[in-house]
């Protein structure tokens, strides 16, 4: 027996080391396969099996992506070069002089990244962008039109332009600092390095046409964007943590009252018998009859999500089960499960279903799977399927997203909802990233940095200092992927504030009469990959040369002064042919940079500029929003629920501009996941000359609409 074992080490020593051997240790060009029209993959080494996309567990959208455009290798190969040395894999892909890179995950402050260094972390964000955020997805797509995914569940440090090789094929020249002016802190770069610790790594490139069909190319290929359920896409209100039955019920009889749009209501811990961790039972002195109350809920129109994070109270009907799956780490005393593993998988999507879900909880609210360090499970902690702590980190909130999403597709019910972490593939997931920072100017520059990566943000409303600044936050959340108000800690609602309930009033129904275009908007994110909220730079004929500035010398404080480009994070486009402008507490008027062709005011439909900067005058009623020329935008007249979407409903299309435009217009039934079987209608709306036509592309029993009026904004009547 002994010799057999001894035999047994001797072969396993002889095929680990056969492996090491395998692992080159040399600089080399990596070889590409092509997967799909402009898509090609490489294996460095031994890339980990564990990686982002196959926790995410999503086909590209493959129908699509073989009708994409023919696009030759978007990079010289024998300049991305390659090494594993030391546990450690190194990445080199060359730039440009003036290539600007973007992407790198759900960045707050910065919208270029070219000349940042990052270490790609999913955490809490502390308020600098330094690659540690709620989804620092390992995507970068590049103003020469192409784009990079680094698949890999580990920790990865960027050099976006900052390393400065011995080889560089265009070497900056070395000056003087005593005499030289234009000395710089940061020599010219013309490469881009990343550092995976890992013996290996599969990477992914994309071509396109431009930088939005690079993204289109990555969405699809992770599985196409979301197409949330209707209701999902009304206004949403969370309410204080112990709040009751009645309590919530008095909360909907207000916005009833008070005549505010409301379709979700969320309910913070309390509705936990236990929570931080959670005991995902229902409180019988706060809900004594979840069932009957969700029920009388969904009479009047309203849906309940519930909030929870996803480790486990010592007390409960899931502990004992979950205990054999768990981590060698806990997280304020719950354990934390092993999701990667069937077992506690099907445990707790049982749990849900039928605690929750089969009784009529439309969806989940999931916090605390980002950080902080100091309260989630350190990097050296281990789980039973032999994942370390930093694989786990990475994918967490793809887990719990993936465990969610397969009970409610079992359940033919599309769910929409909120979690705190994501990272590369989650794009299909129906979740949108929220967090505890509250910076209104970043929540903007997120959103905008949210359609480089393949997630949804949304720049949620808890309390202001002013009203102004109330305004301000409620205009943007209604201009974005989930409007709402989130009430857990201080009990605000729309109404907090008198002196500017109206104007609030006001864009929540806009919102809610631009269902059809936001709707259509992401059905285009499902179907093609476009992203529905993103940034002016991915805008055809957005050619604004930033200024450069110098940050100011200071001996002790800043003794390497730097020059820096001003970005444009404060503006951009929501679907096909709005831009948005918000405007910020404190704000008099602001300027517009508008792409070129005619822009003109969404309100009043008056040509506004063309390729220019134009100056807005503080709007006080009104969010600043701009339409392109030949723009098609659907409008339904104001309704307080997504439940008045109903059969017949009728439908103003607005057109702006002389140029002949074109959109479609899509309609399902709004909640199941029938549509991935055909089951939709699809009509082309086209305006030319003053005239409009509606073409089917795509004809089901899906329709909502009834009586359909055009409306051309630049007529004399306007």
């Amino acid at each position: 027996m002994k010799k057999f074992l001894i035999l047994l080490i001797s072969i396993s020593l002889l095929i680990s080391c056969k492996k090491k051997r395998e692992i080159s240790e040399e600089q080399y060009n990596p070889e590409w396969e092509k997967v799909f029209p402009g898509i090609w993959e490489s294996k460095v080494n031994q890339p980990d099996e564990f990686n982002l996309l196959s926790v995410a567990n999503k086909n590209p959208r493959a129908e699509t992506l073989v009708k994409k455009t023919e696009t030759d290798f978007p990079l010289s190969a024998n300049e991305i070069k390659t090494y594993t040395k030391k546990g450690r894999t190194v990445l080199h892909f060359p730039l440009e002089k003036g290539e600007q890179i973007y992407g790198f995950g759900l960045n707050f402050k910065t919208v270029q990244q070219r000349g940042r260094i990052l270490r790609l972390h999913v955490d809490h964000y502390g308020g600098k962008d330094d690659g540690r955020t709620h989804a620092p997805v390992p995507f970068f797509v590049s103003s020469k039109g192409y784009g990079v995914l680094i698949n890999t569940a580990r920790y990865i440090d960027v050099y976006v332009g900052t390393g400065v090789r011995a080889d560089s094929k265009n070497p900056p020249k070395a000056k003087d600092r005593n005499t030289d002016k234009n000395w710089s802190a940061q020599p010219y770069s013309d490469n881009l390095e990343m550092v995976i610790p890992a013996e290996g790594v599969e990477m992914i490139v994309f071509a396109g046409e431009n930088m939005l069909d690079v993204i289109q190319r990555f969405n699809l290929y992770c599985g196409g964007g979301t197409l949330p359920p209707k209701w999902g896409l009304g206004f949403w209100h969370r309410t204080p943590t112990l709040f009751t039955e009645d309590d919530i019920q008095n909360e909907i009889d207000g916005f009833s009252e008070k005549d505010f749009p409301l379709d979700v209501v969320g309910l913070e811990p309390g509705w936990h018998t236990k929570a931080y961790p959670c005991s995902f039972e229902w409180s019988p002195e706060r809900y004594p009859n979840p069932a009957e109350f969700i029920k009388k809920t969904a009479n009047q129109g309203i849906r309940l999500n519930l909030w929870m994070n996803p480790y486990v109270y010592p007390e409960g009907k899931l502990y004992e089960a979950l205990l054999p799956y768990a981590g060698t780490n806990t997280v304020w005393n719950g354990i934390v499960p092993d999701y990667t593993m069937n077992e506690p998988r099907k445990i707790m999507q049982e749990h849900f279903k039928k605690y929750q879900f089969d009784i009529g909880i439309s969806g989940l609210k999931i916090d605390e799977v980002d950080g902080h360090d100091r309260w989630l499970w350190p990097d050296a902690a281990q789980f039973p399927s032999g994942k370390d702590g930093e694989q786990m980190r990475q994918t967490y909130g793809l887990q719990m997203m993936s465990l969610t999403d397969e009970v409610f597709r079992e359940k033919n019910e599309r769910s929409y909802g909120l979690i705190r972490a994501a990272n590369a593939g989650s794009v299909s997931y129906p979740y949108v990233i929220y967090n505890d920072y509250y910076d209104h100017k970043n929540f903007i520059t997120a959103l905008i940095n949210s359609g480089f990566c393949g997630v949804l943000w949304t720049p949620e409303v808890r309390s202001s200092k002013t009203a102004e600044e109330w305004l301000r936050r409620m205009q943007t959340t209604c201009f974005s992927p989930l409007a709402m108000i989130n009430a857990w800690a201080d009990g605000t609602e729309p109404w907090s504030y008198p002196e500017v309930y109206k104007q609030c009033q006001d864009v929540a129904f806009l919102r809610m009469q631009l269902l059809p275009y936001l709707y259509s908007t992401f059905a285009d994110y499902h179907f093609n990959g476009t992203p529905p909220f993103r940034a002016m730079n991915l805008e055809e004929g957005f050619g604004y040369n930033a200024e450069v500035e110098e940050t100011k010398f200071n001996a002790t404080k800043n003794p390497y002064s730097e020059a820096v480009k001003k970005e444009v994070k404060d503006q951009y486009m929501m679907g096909k042919n709005i831009l948005v402008a918000p405007l910020f507490a404190g704000d008099k008027g602001r300027d517009v940079i508008l792409p070129e062709g005619n822009w003109y005011d969404f309100y009043t439909g008056k040509l506004v500029g063309n390729g220019e900067i134009i100056h807005v005058k503080d709007g006080f009623e009104n969010i600043p929003l701009f339409v392109k020329d030949g723009g098609i935008i659907p409008m339904i007249p104001k309704i307080r629920q997504t439940s008045e979407w109903v059969q017949n409903t009728p439908l103003e299309i607005r057109v702006y501009g002389t140029a002949p435009g074109e959109l479609v217009l899509y309609d399902d039934d709004g909640s199941t996941f029938n549509f991935e079987n055909g089951s939709y209608t699809t009509k082309k709306l086209t305006a030319t000359n003053g005239k409009g036509s509606i073409e089917d592309l795509h004809n089901s029993d899906q329709w909502v609409y009834g009586d359909v009026r055009w409306k051309f904004m630049n007529s004399s009547e306007n």
